[in-house]
Order: C-alpha cells, then sequence, then structure tokens
C-alpha cells in the first residue's frame, strides 16, 4: 500500500496546474448514459473515482474514449442497467446513474451505496423525487429497482439540500413528459457544470445557479463538446498549503468567483491574494492568524475544506472555532493532527483549535479524502517527517498531488 513520505518546513514557491472538478466529471459522466450521440469531454482528471464511474459506464455498455484529459463517451449501445454492489461500494456517487437510467430506458437497478467513513449520506430524496415524477420503486436484496414507462413532470421540494440528489433528479427531469420544477435545489458550481453541458445537448432548463430548477422535458438529447469547470477543493487545498508552509505560489486553470468563502478565510488569516480570470496568486510570508468558519451550502463554506483549513489553523496565532453542519462524522482527522502536536478539542459539532508554534511529524493515517489532504498541509509544514499512510483515499480525488507539491518546492514522495 502507497504512503508519503513528507520532511516538512520547505517554503513553497512556483506554478501549479489546477486539474477538473472532480464533484463536476462524476455526475457529467453520468450525463453520456442520456443519448445515443457521443458527447466529447475535456478537462476530466486522472482520478480513481473517475476511473470507478468510467469502469461502471463501460460495464453498462457505453463506449468510452480516453486521451490524456479528454473523454469521448457514446450511449449507442448499452444493453445494462445495473450498477452493482462491488462498484457502487467503493464510489457513492454511483447512484447519479439511477435518474440517467430511468429516464432514457424506463428502468435502473442500483446498488444502495451502503456506508460511508464521514457520516450517513442516505439516498431516500433521490427516490422521493423519482416517486414523484412517476417511477415505481421498489428496495429488494440491496438494490434500488426504479421503473417508468416515462417519467412526468412534476414539482419536487427536497427535504435537506443535496448535491447528488439535485444531480440525479436533474438529469432525469430533462427528457420527462412535461415541466419539473426542483425546489430546494443544490446551487453548487458543480451542479451549474452539470446543467449547463445539458443544455448544450438539447435540454431546456431555467434557473441555473439559483435554488430553483424549471426543467421542460424533450424527446430526446443530442451529443455535444464541454469543458470540465477547475476544482475549486484542489484550489482550496492548495491555498491552505501555502498559508500553512508559507510561500509565493500561483495556480493556474482555475477560478476565483466560484471560491469565494474560502478566499475570504484565507485573507482573513492572512495570506495576499491576487487572481486573473483562470488564475490565483497566493503570498504568505508570516504564521496565519486563526479563522473561525462554519460549513454550510454553497455559496458558503464548504465542507470539503474544513478538514484542510483546519490543518492552517493548528499553527495560526490564535484559537478558532470550526464548526461541521453537513457531515456528523467529519472530525476524524482531527486525533491525527494532535499526533502531530495539534491542540484540538471537540465539541459536538465544533472544534476548537487552539494555535501551537510548531507541529512536528509523525507517522499518520487517513481516514477519508479530505481528512488525507489536511494530514498532508500538515506534514508541509511540520518539523522532521510526516509519513501519511493510506492515500489510496487521496487519489480518489487528488490528481498526483505529490508530483504538484515537489513541483513547487516541497519534500514529498510517494513510497511503498
Amino acid at each position: 500500500m502507497d504512503k508519503l513520505l513528507i520532511a516538512g518546513g520547505n517554503r513553497l514557491s512556483g506554478e501549479i496546474l489546477i486539474s477538473g472538478a472532480k464533484n463536476a466529471a462524476l455526475p457529467i459522466l453520468c450525463a453520456g448514459l442520456l443519448t445515443s450521440d457521443t458527447v466529447q469531454l475535456s478537462n476530466v482528471p486522472h482520478l480513481q473515482d473517475v476511473n470507478t464511474m468510467l469502469k461502471l459506464l463501460r460495464q453498462m455498455g457505453l463506449r468510452v474514449e480516453q486521451d490524456g484529459d479528454k473523454v469521448a463517451l457514446c450511449g449507442r449501445a448499452i444493453d445494462k442497467l445495473e450498477a452493482p454492489y462491488d462498484l457502487v461500494k467503493t464510489m457513492r456517487a454511483s447512484i447519479l446513474v439511477l435518474g440517467p437510467l430511468v429516464a432514457r430506458f424506463g428502468e435502473a437497478r442500483v446498488s444502495l451505496p451502503g456506508g460511508c467513513a464521514i457520516g450517513s449520506r442516505p439516498v431516500d430524496q433521490h427516490i422521493k423525487g423519482l416517486q414523484a415524477m412517476g417511477a415505481e420503486i421498489a428496495i429488494e436484496a440491496g438494490y434500488i429497482h426504479a421503473r417508468a414507462k416515462r417519467l412526468k413532470g412534476t414539482r419536487v421540494m427536497t427535504d435537506m439540500i443535496t448535491v447528488t440528489g439535485t444531480e440525479n433528479l436533474l438529469m432525469a427531469a430533462v427528457l420527462a413528459e412535461g415541466t419539473t420544477v426542483l425546489e430546494n435545489a443544490a446551487r453548487e458550481p458543480e451542479v451549474t457544470d452539470l446543467a449547463n453541458l445539458l443544455v448544450a445537448m438539447g435540454a431546456k432548463i431555467d434557473g441555473i445557479g439559483t435554488d430553483k430548477l424549471v426543467i421542460e422535458g424533450v424527446e430526446q438529447l443530442h451529443g455535444a463538446a464541454h469543458q470540465v469547470i477547475a476544482d475549486r477543493i484542489e484550489t482550496g487545498t492548495f491555498l491552505a498549503a501555502v498559508a500553512a508552509a508559507g510561500g509565493d505560489v500561483t495556480l493556474t486553470n482555475t477560478r476565483s468567483d466560484i471560491l469565494d468563502a474560502a478566499l475570504d478565510k484565507l485573507r482573513e488569516a492572512g495570506v495576499i491574494l491576487t487572481s486573473g480570470p483562470d488564475w490565483i496568486r497566493a503570498q504568505m510570508s508570516a504564521r496565519p492568524k486563526a479563522v473561525s468558519f462554519r460549513t454550510t451550502e454553497y455559496p458558503g463554506f464548504p465542507t470539503d475544506m474544513q478538514a484542510q483549513f483546519m490543518a492552517m489553523n493548528c499553527l495560526a496565532e490564535g484559537s478558532s472555532r470550526v464548526t461541521e453542519t453537513i457531515f456528523e462524522n467529519r472530525f476524524m482527522h482531527v486525533q491525527e493532527l494532535n499526533r502531530l502536536g495539534a491542540a484540538i478539542d471537540i465539541d459536538g459539532h465544533t472544534a476548537v483549535v487552539k494555535g501551537v508554534d510548531k507541529l512536528v511529524g509523525a507517522p499518520v493515517m487517513a481516514t477519508d479524502l479530505r481528512a488525507s489532504a489536511s494530514l498532508v498541509i500538515a506534514g508541509l509544514a511540520a518539523e522532521g517527517q510526516t509519513l501519511v499512510d493510506r492515500i489510496y483515499h487521496l487519489d480518489r480525488g487528488y490528481d498526483r498531488m505529490e508530483v504538484k507539491l515537489a513541483s513547487v518546492g516541497a519534500d514529498i514522495a510517494r513510497v511503498k
């Protein structure tokens, strides 16, 4: 099993190319199921989760051609309307095939996702929405079995804001008969990116980027070309690394306009930020100042950057309070950060972080994707060597993170 060995203390300097967004690429790949034509995608990141999704789609009969960051999908010969447990259990985003399959083929059999390290992520809102659109759904032998001759447009109000729920119902609605109104829809940039692709494929969607999506169903969609948006979470992760370790790094192929909440907190921490249409430069020469924040749905502070900013706060001047409102079990990195000398106490859904003068390297274990990134950031800023175990979590969502960090001066290497 691979590990990352980090010798901390190096300032970071140079340029990093940001990859396409994992959380946009996964639903966008599933949109290839909605048409028999070819969908041409670019800026698709090289990630384990993307590989898993492509394996699932190939298994269904979707033709996939890859060339670097370009992926061509052709759904002319789809012959298997099932997502089996052995793939779904490794990646919960597999549930995103449910809406497209029912919408285009009238049937789908998708395994229930099962457990998740950072907390429960129920799919009941996906099921509720599809039932409202006329699908008959049975839960049998651990699978969701959905059938509908043709989905019917209706009004769907989800009980809570759900990103994958919004994406699944949006993909189902574009081929439904009549008009569907999705209320309480997620506003994340990744949802907007999916909607923009669907419009390019011939879908009729109003309210893109708002919490109310109005979809007028069409008979069929056609092929299109689309570039996946930049990964705002990868961007935020590298910015937090500069804040913790110090340095002067320019991130390219990225956007500042979908990162407002995180950028505001970085400025509060003392990072000097400048940006253009597709780049962000971060300069940090002092110890960061402690910043408190509360995770919430977009455009608030993203839960996917909570762990990385907590790592920065470990070394900050002063104390901070970090409140997690999205996932009930997303503080598993705390005990690992404390192994490096951090001073973090947990009180319910809030972590109280007292900044320390230094962290000291030690062996630590990654427990989930973003927790892995927080341990890398802490290791970059710590004295001595940090060995991060279980980095297969990291590979699910970061494209060769150690290579990108080494290119800006980090002493970091993948070891067996």
